[in-house]
This record gives C-alpha cells, structure tokens and sequence, in this order.
C-alpha cells in the first residue's frame, strides 16, 4: 500500500489537512467514548445503588460514572424518569432533605433487588468499556504524535514514522488475528 505521506514531510496545506484529520478521528471516538445503557441498565444500576443506601439523583449519576470508570455516566433525563417510575412502582420513596429529594428503597424495593441478577450493570460493562474508551485515546494521541513529527521532522524521520506507523498497524491486525 502506497502512503499518502510526501517524502519531505508535512509542510504548509498538507500540515492543515493533517491537523484536520486528527480532529475528525478525535471527534469521532469521542462519540462514542460514553456508552449509551440499555433499557433496564438505568433501573438496574439505580436500584443496586439505593440497596447501598439513600441518594439523590445527581449522586446516583456521578455514582454511576464513578463505578464504570467513567466509561457510562447517564443523564438526567433518563435517571430522573426512572427514579420516578420506580416511585410509581413501589419501589422507592423520595423524600425532602435540605431541598433535594433523597432516594430510598422501599420494603417491596428490597426484596425485587434481593430476587434480580446480583451483577450491577457497570460490573460487566466496565472492563470492557474501559477498554474500549482507552483505545480512542491511544489513536488521537498516536495521530497527533505522527502530525508533530509531519510538521517539525526532517524528511528521514518522516519515513522512520512511516515504517513505525506501517508496523504498528501490521501488528494490529495480526491481533485480530489471533482471536
């Protein structure tokens, strides 16, 4: 495969078209760096939560995110509807405490988390989101490595970058490989 790389580097317009490269690979992981729950998630990880003990709804959230290592911290808008359903349902109670609501599970709340799944919702994603959310990372930071040595490298250590960058994905794909 030929590289799209010139021989002398990365000088004027073919430095803006790289930066602009880098930003889209950015802003395309960073898409997807949070991951979106399922439909029973939000009420799995808020009812696991509240068997701990009594919260409030930003608490939940930030709890949320905590635990999965900030791979899923869920808005507002799904936890505030969820946490008014379960009130519906029984389940939990709220109550007034310096101006917030705080969260409780009720009797009926106990027992439905004493009879589901023991796994909270961040114990099986977190791994693999965490992984998943390091990956990006490693990319952008990678790219923005190769655009430096595009800018400010002399033209042979453009082609050492080259074949650093041709092996690394040789060797990437020879992970995939392997499962």
């Amino acid at each position: 495969m030929r590289s799209s790389y010139p021989a002398g580097g990365f000088r004027g317009n073919n430095v803006d078209s790289m930066w602009e490269a880098v930003e889209e690979l950015r802003s395309r992981f960073e898409k997807r760096a949070g991951s979106r729950a399922g439909r029973g998630e939000v009420r799995s990880a808020v009812l696991a939560l509240l068997a701990e003990r009594s919260m409030h709804g930003y608490q939940i959230i930030r709890e949320i995110e905590e635990r999965s290592g900030g791979s899923w911290k869920p808005s507002a808008g799904s936890v505030y509807p969820t946490l008014q359903l379960l009130a519906d349902e029984g389940l939990i109670r709220a109550e007034e405490s310096n101006g917030r609501k705080i969260y409780s599970l009720t009797e009926a709340g106990r027992e439905a988390v004493a009879g589901a799944d023991a796994s909270a919702p961040w114990d099986s994603t977190a791994p693999a989101s965490a992984g998943f959310a390091a990956l990006p990372k490693a990319g952008v930071e990678l790219a923005q490595a190769a655009s430096q040595v595009g800018r400010t490298g002399t033209p042979e250590q453009v082609q050492e970058a080259v074949a650093v960058l041709n092996d690394a994905r040789r060797r990437l794909y020879a992970i995939l490989a392997q499962g």
